[in-house]
């Protein structure tokens, strides 16, 4: 019997083999099909905008000229001081740090919409974007809410994701030239801008984490007689609070950069000088590149800071990291260099 059974056995397991090996062959296939059909769109996509080697080995030389043209920075409009006295390079950066007074009174005596100091402008940019986080938190909340099939039934709940999806389709670049002609170009329209786009782009986060939740909160609140606010409050959001402040937190950085980018219409800030003095260095005023110059460090150094300080906060919120410490501990916790820099000494049991 066992003799019968044998080769019907061996037949079973070749054949088996071979269905895997067919499938690998298969799926290898399949890859490769997939990346040449990639190369191919790729190919056909660099030709279409007629981008080739030969254009940028041509134009790479007075492309070098004009990066060139960039070094070495020049921090004369750092703040007004500066400005005034007309000290200008590295040696501004210097003269501000021994002379702190200079920076804090760039910021308390900035205009509405100033972008010809450094320090006015990046105060306005960073200010930008926090205000169009704050503004646009509470709808990106009630629409993430709504947005969500545990909140609101299918397919009621897609009229929310439409409006959040609807905004999110729109840049907020095209969201600030919306804005315009109610508001003019100067930072409102910035805000109001960076607050639509947090809108539709936090909201949609939102109603993503709540499809995640678990069911025995929500259940164990609903058992003891909670309405249906108090049961989407304590049973699902407190599921995802640490998750959505981590998101806020993100999107922050996110709308820092946005700002920046706004300046080129003229909603102020950081953007707004950079394009300014790029603009008059094509017109004929060389030194305006290095100043330009300058503003792009100025960004680089804005956009680090918020990340930091964003990637700091959401550590200090992560599960047993400040179990037993008090909040003046976490607060004095923010300023630890080590951790900062990720030399901290890992803690022994």
């Amino acid at each position: 019997m066992a003799t019968e059974d044998s080769p019907r056995d061996d037949g079973r397991i070749r054949e088996k083999l071979a269905q895997l090996d067919r499938a690998s062959r298969n799926r290898q296939l399949l890859y490769l099909a997939g990346i040449l059909v990639l190369l191919a769109v790729t190919a056909a996509g660099l030709w279409f905008v007629e981008l080739t080697v030969g254009l940028l080995y041509r134009n790479l030389p007075g492309w070098t000229e004009f990066l060139g043209g960039f070094f070495p920075p020049d921090f004369v409009d750092l703040t007004s001081q500066t400005k005034e006295r007309g000290i200008g390079g590295l040696d501004a950066i210097v003269q501000t740090i021994l002379h702190p007074q200079w920076f804090v009174s760039s910021v308390l005596n900035a205009e509405l919409g100033e972008a010809s100091v450094l320090v006015s402008a990046a105060v306005l940019t960073v200010i930008m974007g926090f205000l169009g986080t704050v503004l646009g938190f509470p709808l990106a909340l009630l629409l993430g809410i709504l947005g969500s099939e545990r909140v609101v039934p299918f397919p009621f709940n897609f009229v929310f994701r439409g409006i959040m999806s609807t905004i999110r389709a729109v840049p907020a670049l095209i969201w600030a030239l919306i804005f315009v002609p109610l508001t003019g170009f100067g930072p409102v329209t910035g805000v109001l801008a960076i607050g639509t786009d947090t809108i539709g782009n936090l909201g949609r986060l939102l109603t993503d984490e709540l499809e995640e939740v678990e069911d025995g909160p929500i259940e164990a609140v609903g058992s003891t007689g909670a309405s249906r606010p108090q049961t989407i409050i304590f049973g699902m959001l407190s599921q995802v609070y640490n998750g959505y402040v981590a998101w806020t937190l993100y999107v922050l950085e996110i709308n820092t950069r946005i700002a920046i980018g706004l300046g080129v219409v003229g909603v102020g800030g950081i953007g707004q000088y950079i394009d300014a003095k790029i603009s008059l260095g094509a017109f004929g005023t060389p030194s305006a590149y290095p100043q330009a110059a300058a503003g792009i460090i100025v960004v680089i150094a804005i956009v680090l800071t918020v990340e930091m300080l964003s990637s700091r906060i959401r550590s200090y919120m992560r599960p047993g990291e400040n179990e037993g410490r008090g909040l003046l501990d976490i607060i004095r916790g923010l300023g630890d260099t080590q951790k900062w820099l990720g030399t901290e000494n890992p803690k022994k049991d």
